[in-house]
């Protein structure tokens, strides 16, 4: 990858310091420019690293029964992203406002575990949203509804993502585009979680209200609250990072892994952005490379703002580099570079950071309608504490669904009715289908309808067979 541009970075600097940026993203910013125009490879390749092997698991540093230490809790942040659309769905609005199970909303349930967390030790545990341009104006209205709660102001409970400009990949210069100049600016990757605290000034002042401890993890992650052992092995332990990993499925081979560096021994998080063509078939190797990122991250408030400051203010994580075109939806409109970082990738700089391997229960994210299908069934429940959680019966195995291209967008989801999929390993749907109320998929199982007019899966068990109606 050879760009060696010569270009100045003073038109971003201009453009972002008018549209009130903060310095800390700027930098940050600036430091993956210059990785983009030095022409620096951004792959990790597969002879560089190898796997990560027996992670310690939750179980082995939890106590059984196990309650949370209120010192603990008074010195801990929970920080939810809540940046994304979910356009890929066909939604306009907050991803977190979409019905994920009983009726409740993602940011509903999340507002539930923290007044159970509250409710239940006594503890008025701090919150933020990382809410984006995009997402802020409709996540405040929607929290609104819970100032009794003290988790609808703004200024209590708002963490604003950075916008970057994105980049004109034949002049390097900061691209235009008259026809609606909010395209020229593209979010930079959840990574801006680190520049984003710090330029806030969110950092220092969780610090002065003696808060030393961060759990962040994504707002469309409904299993992922804070743990009672977790929080005290993390305090315990004075590390300064730690991620949350679990074990890999084939749903997940696409998913950010953990490795090992071999030429100094560092952890860190290889993204498949991040992973020549030539290594597709071992990044997907879920055998090999056995544990992935969750995205839900313990940090060290205290540690980070020391490395930032060590760093001069930026925290240099890896980049990603995405071509893409100004107007996403108009491919013939003009070529653009966007720079992105991934958060979890700040294991690589931290010494003596860390990743525990923990149950599939702590992660249940959504991204697709077919995940949300999923997490509608009943191979889900909501615990006690507000979770939405893998049944325990299934040991940590989600079942796998497929559904065909009709079903990309949410609303054709309404209407198509919910299978039980409490002993289902995979079901493969295909056509425009209704299930009966009372159908139960068992094992594998594909349904197709390769007519136009919908058809009715009948009341029933359906195990291991392939179903044409």
């Amino acid at each position: 990858m050879q760009y060696l541009f010569m270009s100045s970075f003073t038109p971003f600097r201009n453009k972002m310091e008018q549209a009130g940026v903060s310095e800390a993203a700027i930098k940050s910013f600036e430091r993956n420019y210059q990785i983009l125009t030095d022409g620096s490879s951004t792959d990790i390749d597969e002879e560089s690293i190898e796997p990560v092997k027996n992670l310690t698991e939750l179980e082995e540093l939890s106590k059984e029964g196990e309650v949370f230490e209120p010192e603990l809790l008074k010195q801990t942040v929970v920080i939810k992203l809540n940046g994304g659309l979910g356009t890929s769905m066909g939604l306009q609005k907050a991803k977190s406002l979409l019905e994920v199970k009983d009726g409740a909303t993602f940011l509903d349930v999340i507002v539930e575990q923290i007044s159970y967390l509250r409710e239940s030790t006594g503890a008025q545990v701090k919150f933020l949203l990382m809410n984006s341009f995009s997402t802020s104006e409709d996540t405040l209205e929607h929290l609104g509804q819970y100032a009794d709660r003290g988790l609808a102001a703004k200024e209590d409970v708002e963490l604003h993502q950075n916008q970057i400009p994105k980049i004109n990949a034949e002049t390097m210069d900061p691209v235009e585009f008259s026809d609606n100049p909010s395209l020229e600016w593209c979010p930079p990757g959840h990574g801006d979680l680190y520049p984003a605290i710090a330029g806030s000034g969110w950092l220092d002042k969780l610090l002065a209200d003696g808060v030393k401890y961060a759990f962040v993890s994504n707002s469309d992650n409904l299993g992922a609250v804070l743990h009672p052992g977790i929080l005290r092995y993390f305090a315990e332990s004075g590390k300064p990072f730690l991620m949350e990993a679990t074990r890999r499925t084939e749903s997940d081979k696409k998913g950010g892994h953990l490795a090992i560096r071999k030429s100094d021994g560092q952890m860190l998080l290889r993204e498949v952005a991040q992973c020549p063509d030539a290594d597709l078939i071992d990044f997907q190797n879920v055998e090999k490379h056995q544990y992935f990122n969750t995205n839900s991250l313990w940090i060290n408030l205290e540690a980070l703002k020391e490395e930032l400051d060590a760093q001069g203010g930026v925290l240099p994580l890896p980049v990603i580099i995405n071509k893409k075109t100004v107007d996403p939806r108009n491919k013939a409109s003009q070529a653009v570079f966007q720079l992105e970082t991934a958060m979890g990738a700040a294991i690589e700089c931290f010494k003596g950071a860390d990743a525990i391997c923990v149950p599939r229960s702590r992660f249940a994210p959504v991204k697709t309608t077919s995940d949300l299908f999923t997490l509608r069934s009943d191979a889900y429940e909501t615990t006690k504490d507000g979770r939405i959680a893998l049944l325990n019966e299934r040991q940590g195995k989600p079942p796998v669904v497929e559904l065909s291209g009709e079903y990309k967008l949410v609303d054709s989801l309404e209407g198509l009715g919910e299978p039980s999929l409490k002993r289902a390993e995979k079901l493969s749907l295909s056509g425009p289908v209704r299930f009966a109320d009372a159908v139960e998929i068992r094992g594998v199982v594909s349904i197709a309808n390769g007519g136009s007019e919908t058809k009715w899966v009948a009341n029933g068990v359906y195990e291991d067979e392939e179903v044409s109606l």
